[in-house]
């Protein structure tokens, strides 16, 4: 996402039920992984997670993007 979007997201979030759970479910992700990544050590599982939610959040940024592309000027 660009930085420009912000202002775009907001709008459209107040609109699409669906971009703002995507969104939530975005930073969720983020901050998820901010908490694994200040960790010095991943246990195998750990390490597994981390992926899937990195995979979970790419998938979600995709699709966020595919939403918000249209009402780009």
């Amino acid at each position: 996402m660009e930085h420009n979007d912000e202002a775009l997201i907001a709008r459209l979030t107040a609109e699409n039920p669906v971009l703002k759970q995507l969104i939530d479910d975005h930073h969720d992700f983020e901050r998820q992984l901010e908490e694994m990544n200040r960790r010095p050590y991943l246990s195998a599982e750990e390490d597994i997670e981390r992926k899937r939610l990195q995979k979970a959040k790419l998938a979600g940024k995709d699709k966020i993007e595919r939403i918000i592309a249209p009402y780009r000027g």
